[in-house]
């Protein structure tokens, strides 16, 4: 749950490892607020951490991590690197720091507004351990309970900085500063271009379908707070104007979702239509008006929950956009978040499921899909470091909707408890499924089971807390993805070409992949 970008200097996203898209398009908007807090106090050897929703956060166990960079004879930084990064735990109400029931911000974990890690190349240990473990000044709040594991991560992530300022320095070096960033203004130029092109050919198909340039979509949390999606489509610009006015006010609970989430779902989804081999970058975003209501459930108040938000509500925005321009049937719409703690100990986890269908594929089954992208822990991993035995971790045959083309399956995994502990769920799609589209059916309801020692079976709902002790097994079962299609139209015959040309695999995942299956 790891993501690296870098940033021209205004802050701009230009390219990044397209890994976690929730924290991609978020990132953006924490650089752009730091340069416009900070100003002139940006200094070589500085390096600084925030998490705050209004500083463009996700929800506060992502803490990100920036440093600008400076070259000779230029008095501002000439780029920002960033990485992102989820910590296991940094503290609030509940371990694992994604509480299901946090009502303010407070209660889930220590806030850094705009924090100065590393000062004229010093790292500041003793103030950052300090922020670490404030929120235990609060009541029924705890510090981190992984200090050491919070040290020792932000240094990576600084590192991991270095690494990116060492490989654009040598860019620089090699063609010179003028060039590398007319080309980081090239690259978000491409991307605005093939935004543009995308919003012009769909308003073209609708209109020569005596169809109007508007379409809408809406879909509902658990809690029946609705999400509201209008587009405008102006096809002379190539441009848009995506409304959200009519979505849910904001919540008591923590479903609400910073506005950057908002943003970061919808530069995801106008990348994944664009159709087109282009980096994720801020020219997507570029040909679209955007309207959040203030107060809602996607921009509310400074001091709202937000854990929620980051992981489910992010899901249920895709769905909706996803659904105006019917791209796709929905996928899982969760994240099916899972944390186990005590006072020695904390993990945390995201549970695959099934993804939605489309115009010429079946859903796949087992996978996260869209905001998360996340990879579990292994088994022996995890039943070596914590007291959980994994008893089973399979597919759910049949949790996909039926459609011409099959909505994906999700999973079943079941944790058998070795010690006493707390267990957190923090979960979506347990009362709406995720739908179908074009005749399809929706996929199945996601549900959670704690089976005692006993044998008592009890359904634990989509989000709570409960102590759980030796012998206790968690049995989750994901949702399923929406088919596609009336189930009974004929599919198309094997060995069919495809309805849409396939992207040709490449990047650091495919690379990665290929190396691990040529051992």
């Amino acid at each position: 749950d790891f993501s690296c970008a870098l940033f021209g200097p205004d802050g701009g996203l230009v390219s990044n490892a397209p890994h976690i898209p929730v924290h991609l398009g978020a990132m953006q908007e924490t650089v752009q607020f730091q340069i416009q807090h900070l100003g002139a106090d940006l200094h070589p050897g500085d390096v600084l951490l925030s998490n705050h929703p209004s500083a463009g956060g996700s929800h506060l166990p992502d803490l990100t991590v920036i440093t600008p960079v400076f070259w000779p004879g230029q008095s501002r930084p000439v780029f920002y690197v960033a990485s992102r990064g989820h910590h296991a735990d940094i503290g609030g109400i509940t371990p694992g720091s994604m509480p299901p029931h946090s009502t303010t911000l407070q209660q889930e974990g220590a806030v850094f507004l705009s924090f100065k890690l590393v000062q004229g190349g010093v790292f500041q240990e003793e103030a950052v351990t300090e922020a670490l473990q404030a929120p235990g000044k609060i009541s029924g709040c705890s510090g981190t309970r992984n200090l050491h594991d919070n040290l020792s991560d932000l240094r990576a992530q600084v590192a991991a900085n270095q690494k990116g300022i060492q490989l654009v320095g040598e860019l620089i070096g090699q063609y010179g500063l003028d060039v590398v960033q007319a080309y980081m203004g090239h690259i978000q130029a491409n991307a605005e271009l093939a935004v543009r092109d995308m919003l012009r050919a769909f308003g073209t198909s609708r209109q020569a379908r005596g169809l109007p340039l508007e379409v809408s979509a809406k879909d509902h949390m658990d809690d029946g707070s609705p999400i509201c999606l209008h587009v405008q489509i102006n096809l002379n610009q190539g441009s848009a104007v995506f409304d959200f006015s009519g979505s849910g006010s904001e919540v008591f609970g923590n479903l609400n979702a910073p506005r950057a989430i908002t943003l970061s779902a919808l530069i995801y989804c106008l990348r994944c239509l664009v159709g087109r081999d282009i980096p994720l970058n801020q020219g997507c975003l570029a040909p679209v008006q955007v309207i959040i209501p203030k107060g809602s459930i996607l921009d509310p108040s400074p001091e709202a929950a937000v854990v929620g938000g980051n992981v489910l509500t992010s899901q249920r925005v895709v769905d909706v956009i996803l659904g105006a321009f019917g791209a796709c049937a929905a996928s899982q719409g969760c994240m099916n978040n899972v944390t186990l703690g005590n006072a020695r100990m904390g993990y945390y986890e995201t549970v695959a499921g099934g993804a939605g269908a489309g115009p010429g594929w079946h859903g796949r089954s087992g996978v996260h899909s869209h905001m998360t992208n996340t990879r579990i822990t292994d088994p022996e991993i995890l039943e070596s470091r914590y007291p959980v035995i994994l008893r089973r971790f399979e597919l759910r045959p049949g949790s996909g909707g039926r459609g011409r083309f099959r909505g994906g399956d999700g999973v079943v995994r079941e944790l058998v408890f070795r010690e006493e502990a707390l267990l957190s769920v923090l979960t979506e799609r347990r009362a709406f499924q995720p739908y179908g589209l074009h005749g399809g059916e929706p996929g199945t309801r996601g549900l959670n089971l704690l089976i005692r020692k006993d044998g008592r079976t009890v359904n634990l709902g989509g989000k709570t807390s409960v102590t759980v002790y030796p012998g206790d097994a968690f049995c989750l079962h994901t949702p399923g993805g929406g088919g596609y299609g009336d189930p009974e139209d004929p599919a198309p015959p094997p060995g069919s070409p495809p309805l849409y040309p396939a992207f040709p695999e490449r990047g650091s995942v495919y690379e990665y992949r290929r190396a691990q299956e040529a051992v």
